[in-house]
């Protein structure tokens, strides 16, 4: 007779909310600090009626986001400590595995932090003679982004430790330093005069995308932006009288194709007003030199203004799911025999529910802004008392794609325990099964990832009885991609063929479709960081660093660009996207309603909840 899942699956799960947990507590963080910048600046009482009320309108809205993400933190964080500590019984399956038992936990050890290639980075000196410097405005850079960098050399930077740099610096003359062809390091400064063009240069796009991705660690982009129109300004000599007007309209078409790159590739910089005064300033002075840019510099700010339009109507739809996500569950309190219909009844097909899970995921991808992994993740030196409003995050979508992973797991497992019939629930565990596998074979590893941290719950591995309903072949292989053995090394030889088969598929092809386990790219990103100096030694900007970030987020990039090809099921949608979702407490109580507490533990946790039930009712 087949068993709930094994004490191997019990620890994969822990693994998934050990990441979950981990990304949720980062984002808590940094939402808490916004929290508290909001809060700074209502206590200030400045500015017009309207600008205060709309301050308070953010705050309010802030406060129910730090909401929802303590809701789920708390709850994976007891979901994480139970399998931990092994609070509960492991139910080993009688079949023979082939596999090794995983062993990796994301709490396992805290002083030192793995790199993205799995292993311990070692500290290794650059050889002198293989540096050079050079002056900012030299010729392109190489694609670095086309080839996977070596251990040996990502190590290079960032081991943890400061490189050592012997060589003598002129610090009246920016520079940069190159190694091995590669741009290694050098000064703001200098960074900032290369990505400058010239009549006869324009900088590589695969440095620009880096350093615009970075730079915002150790400079705001308004000011970026600010230092950029005063280098062309004062190099160009835009606005004199003695103009060269040939050399200056090829300049201001470079400058343009410039500005083209940033608003089509971070668009939400320009939510701040000052970035869209020094756009619409430095713009002018070029339409000023050439009256023919006119047209090219209105289609960029109609771009722009679409993207940012777009942006608004996505967060706008976002408020209200939420919005109607919470009215259900309100409504399932005070009326529950309102709640009867399932995930079966709605979308009996498992592959399409998998394809509007996939919808879901390509849609919320899609928003999430490349700067918001630097902005939400990685540390950046500051004094939060001198940190204003302006100089935040302004957008929340990179919150609401790890917020729909808890909810999709946590609707896994409130579909199964809601069910009091045990084949009801044997059922419910097979079709999540099959849309699972039909995820993994679509290339949406977070939605297959998700349902099976779901079904790893607690409150859903121990229900023996209804598993021993359940045909476990299929979950098995499954179980298998979450494998955390050598960081997850089986999802992501998976993850790596259906990059593969993406690059083969042609635009609008189901085979183009790549989802990764976003938590575990977004972990991966903060071990980069966290393994690797801003600085060297001598107090130059580590460019590597910039190289392997950019690289990272340079596939998360064309992950995002992907349409969905399948057709939507309205019907299907909104109920993966408001259904209500049972909490913690709720999920227990059902569980142990359907199949009794077995432990002294459970009998005393059971009769906890059930005293706790009836309080809130009376």
């Amino acid at each position: 007779m087949t068993q709930s899942p094994s004490q191997p699956a019990e620890k994969q799960g822990k693994d998934i909310f050990g990441i979950q947990l981990e990304v949720t507590s980062r984002l808590l963080d940094a939402e808490g600090l916004r929290l508290n910048v909001l809060q700074r600046e209502l206590n200030k009482k400045t500015g017009t009626l309207s600008s205060s009320e709309s301050r308070q309108r953010e705050f309010e809205k802030q406060k129910a986001l730090i909401s929802r993400l303590q809701f789920q933190h708390d709850m994976l964080e007891k979901q994480y400590q139970e399998a931990a500590m092994g609070m509960f019984k492991s139910y080993h399956r009688c079949v023979k595995s082939q596999r090794s038992l995983p062993h990796l936990g994301i709490k396992q050890t805290h002083k030192v932090r793995p790199s993205i290639f799995g292993t311990l980075t070692k500290e290794k000196t650059p050889k002198d003679d293989s540096k050079k410097r050079s002056l900012p405005q030299t010729s392109g850079l190489p694609a670095m982004f086309t080839e996977k960098l070596a251990p040996e050399t990502s190590s290079k930077p960032c081991n943890g430790q400061p490189a050592q740099e012997n060589h003598h610096e002129d610090e009246t003359t920016p520079a940069l330093v190159y190694q091995d062809g590669n741009l290694n390091s050098g000064t703001l400064e200098a960074f900032v005069q290369h990505m400058v063009p010239t009549v006869d240069y324009y900088p590589d796009r695969t440095y620009l995308f880096a350093f615009l991705l970075n730079s915002r660690l150790f400079i705001k982009p308004h000011q970026l932006l600010h230092d950029v129109c005063q280098v062309c300004i004062r190099q160009q000599k835009l606005g004199s009288p003695d103009v060269d007007r040939e050399s200056s309209k090829k300049f201001s078409l470079k400058l343009l194709q410039l500005l083209i790159e940033w608003t089509e590739t971070f668009p939400y910089d320009f939510r701040d007003e000052r970035m869209m005064r020094h756009l619409r300033d430095i713009t002018q002075k070029c339409v000023a030199v050439d009256q023919s840019l006119r047209k090219n510099v209105g289609q960029l700010m109609q771009a722009l203004i679409r993207k940012l339009a777009t942006l608004e109507k996505y967060e706008d739809v976002l408020s209200r799911v939420n919005a109607a996500a919470t009215e259900r569950m309100h409504s399932l309190r005070t009326n529950p025999a309102a709640f009867q219909t399932n995930i079966i009844d709605v979308c009996p097909s498992a592959y399409v529910l998998a394809q509007q899970l996939t919808h879901i995921e390509l849609e919320r991808l899609a928003n999430i802004g490349p700067e918001e992994f630097v902005q939400s993740f990685m540390k950046e030196e500051k004094n939060e008392a001198a940190l204003r409003l302006l100089d935040l995050k302004r957008t929340k979508n990179l919150e609401a794609y790890v917020e729909w992973f808890n909810r999709l797991s946590y609707l896994v497992a409130t579909e199964v325990c809601m069910h009091i019939k045990k084949k009801h629930r044997a059922k419910l565990i097979e079709y999540f099964i099959d849309v699972a596998r039909e995820c993994y074979n679509i290339g949406n590893f977070n939605s297959l990832m998700a349902i099976m941290s779901g079904l790893n719950l607690s409150p859903v591995t121990r229900l023996k009885k209804t598993w021993g309903k359940v045909n476990m072949d299929k979950f098995e292989i499954l179980e298998h991609q979450m494998d955390p053995t050598g960081n997850f090394n089986t999802y992501r030889q998976s993850l790596r063929a259906a990059m593969q088969r993406a690059l083969g598929a042609q635009d609008g092809a189901c085979d183009k479709i790549v989802i990764p386990f976003f938590s575990l790219f977004v972990k991966d990103l903060y071990f980069l960081n966290e393994g690797c100096m801003n600085k060297l030694a001598n107090g130059y900007i580590n460019f590597q660093k910039f190289w392997q970030t950019a690289k990272q987020v340079t596939e998360f990039m064309t992950w995002k660009q992907v349409e969905c090809p399948y057709p939507r099921d309205r019907q299907g949608l909104n109920y993966l996207l408001t259904a209500p979702v049972f909490s913690e407490n709720s999920l227990y109580l059902a569980s142990y309603e359907s199949e009794g507490p077995e432990t002294n533990y459970e009998r005393e946790q059971y009769k906890t909840l059930k005293l706790q039930c009836n309080a809130a009712n009376k």
